[in-house]
C-alpha cells in the first residue's frame, strides 16, 4: 500500500488559513483554496472531507495548546494550594497577563479565524465555550478560597462565568482588532488596572 504523500498539506492549510481570514468560513472557497495552493480539488479532497474538517486542521494547533494549559490547571487541586498561593492566584500581574497575550499572538492568525470567522462552523461558539472551560476550575479556586474564610463575599456560578466573560472579552479584543505587539504591551497594563479581583471577591491580602 503506497503511503500518502504529505509534501502538498502545509501548501493546502496555508491556502486554507489565508482565505478564511479573508472570507470568514461560511464564504471561503474551496475552488479559491484550491487556486492559491496550486492543487487539485481531487488532491485536496484525498486528505479533507471538506470545508469543516479543513477549518479543523488549521486551528487544530492551537486548540491543543489550549487544551494543555487546561488540563495543566487542572492537575493542581484547590485542596492542596496554600492560602497564600490561592489568594495570589487572584492577583492581576502584569508579567504574567503578558504571557497570556504573548502566548495568543504567536497564534494570532488561528485565534482571530476561532474568535471572528467561525460562523457557521462547529466553532461558532468558541468564545463563549471557552469562558466555560476558564469558569469550571477557576470557581473551583473561588470555592476553596470562601471555604477557608480568605474572602466573605458570595459569587454563583453564573455570576463568576459572567465576569470571567467580560474579563476574557478584553483579551479578545485586541486580536479582534489586529493590535500589533506594541499596542498589546501598552493595553496590557491597562487590563491589569481595569480588574481589581482583590476587590470584587473580597479577598484579605
Amino acid at each position: 500500500m503506497s503511503k500518502r504523500d504529505t509534501t502538498l498539506d502545509p501548501k493546502i492549510l496555508d491556502s486554507a488559513k489565508q482565505e478564511f481570514l479573508k472570507e470568514g468560513f461560511l464564504n471561503a472557497s474551496l475552488k479559491s483554496i484550491c487556486g492559491n495552493a496550486e492543487v487539485t480539488t481531487g488532491a485536496l479532497y484525498k486528505r479533507y472531507k471538506g470545508k469543516e474538517e479543513l477549518f479543523l486542521a488549521v486551528v487544530q494547533p492551537l486548540l491543543d495548546d489550549l487544551n494543555e494549559i487546561i488540563n495543566q490547571k487542572k492537575l493542581t487541586d484547590p485542596d492542596t494550594v496554600s492560602d497564600e498561593a490561592l489568594i495570589r492566584s487572584w492577583d492581576m500581574d502584569e508579567s504574567y497577563m503578558l504571557w497570556w497575550f504573548e502566548f495568543l499572538y504567536q497564534r494570532k492568525e488561528c485565534f482571530k479565524l476561532l474568535l471572528c470567522r467561525s460562523e457557521g462552523s462547529k466553532f461558532s461558539t468558541f468564545s463563549h465555550d471557552w469562558v466555560q472551560k476558564m469558569s469550571d476550575y477557576t470557581y473551583e479556586y473561588y470555592k476553596e478560597a470562601y471555604r477557608r474564610h480568605l474572602t466573605e463575599v458570595q459569587v454563583s456560578r453564573r455570576e463568576m462565568h459572567v465576569l470571567l466573560s467580560a474579563f476574557w472579552e478584553t483579551i479578545y479584543e485586541p486580536f479582534v482588532h489586529d493590535f500589533s505587539w506594541e499596542e498589546i504591551i501598552r493595553y496590557n497594563q491597562l487590563v491589569c488596572n481595569l480588574f481589581d479581583w482583590y476587590k470584587v471577591l473580597g479577598f484579605k491580602h
